[in-house]
């Protein structure tokens, strides 16, 4: 079982332009910063995980975090989603301290997130996993609840028309009514995104979305982000290893190592940034290391 194929349907022009240009331009990009990290660092024991990183991700734009294994990107995912606290430094989302959240209201605030691997009801189906995603917008108490007063009843039909609404635009239809222990992989990536789109976030954290994906699969991640961010007008903020993908989509991306920035700026100008070549593929003189150990080896 596959998903439609949808190499057909053409990108919508890609890059957000930054505003430029005086003191009132600078102020206009600050308003427009959905999220701001300013100096954060995280310590686990002697291990720097995360080196005083600051960026800001603008409303309405694809902003995406790069780099090798172990460069800190998810630790700064668990940061914005409150799994871990800052060492130092400030987070905020819209203005306002994520530090003053607890982890269960993240989604609350409107920031929701999808996971290196694929966290789903497995024996629930696909239309039960995304009414799950809607729990959070629910504003009905217990006893009306109980005794199903109009008022809930109102609230079952408007939580139902959302869900229909996402299982539309991500074409996940014919899957309605199937488990999720009977999808294959790829479509499960995509349930998973459909129930964090279910929360009615205003900021997307999307990791490693086509991690396990194949080219087509992979391809089809590009046309939902964009669709996601063009129809719903959502913020996504992206941790990505197939530059394909990040290219295709990014406005923004910055590039981070040992849990520090190396570079910012459009995909073009982070991947041709030299500290961005040497943090993935080492230098001229390990390369030329590599090659007499595999000479002597012979």
């Amino acid at each position: 079982m596959k998903l439609p194929p949808r190499s057909l349907r053409s990108l919508p022009p890609g890059g957000l332009q930054s505003p430029s240009g005086g003191r009132a331009a600078m102020e206009a990009e600050v308003t427009q910063a959905i999220l701001a990290l300013r100096g954060v660092s995280v310590r686990f024991g002697g291990v720097l995980a995360v080196n005083d990183v600051s960026f800001d991700v603008r409303r309405g734009e694809i902003f995406t975090l790069i780099g090798p294994n172990g460069a800190g990107k998810t630790t700064v995912f668990n940061l914005i989603s409150r799994f871990y606290d800052a060492t130092a430094g400030t987070l905020a989302f819209e203005g306002r301290s994520l530090g003053a959240l607890a982890p269960h209201q993240v989604a609350g605030a409107g920031i929701a997130r999808t996971f290196q691997n694929i966290e789903l009801f497995e024996h629930a189906t696909v239309l039960q996993n995304l009414l799950i995603g809607r729990h959070i917008r629910r504003r009905t108490g217990i006893w009306s609840e109980m005794l199903f007063l109009p008022r809930v009843r109102a609230a079952e039909r408007e939580t139902r028309r959302k869900v229909e609404e996402i299982i539309e635009l991500l074409e996940l239809q014919h899957y309605r009514d199937a488990l999720v222990a009977g999808l294959p992989y790829g479509v499960r990536k995509v349930v998973e995104l459909a129930r964090a789109l279910c929360t009615e976030p205003r900021l997307l954290l999307l990791d490693e979305p086509s991690s396990g994906l194949n080219v087509e699969e992979t391809s089809d991640m590009a046309f939902w982000i964009q669709d996601i961010r063009r129809d719903l007008g959502i913020t996504i903020l992206m941790v990505e290893h197939d530059m394909g993908l990040v290219s295709k989509v990014s406005d923004s991306v910055l590039a981070m190592s040992q849990g520090a920035v190396l570079a910012q700026g459009s995909p073009a100008q982070v991947q041709s940034d030299p500290a961005v070549i040497e943090a993935y593929l080492g230098t001229s003189e390990d390369a030329g290391s590599l090659r007499r150990q595999r000479e002597e080896g012979r």
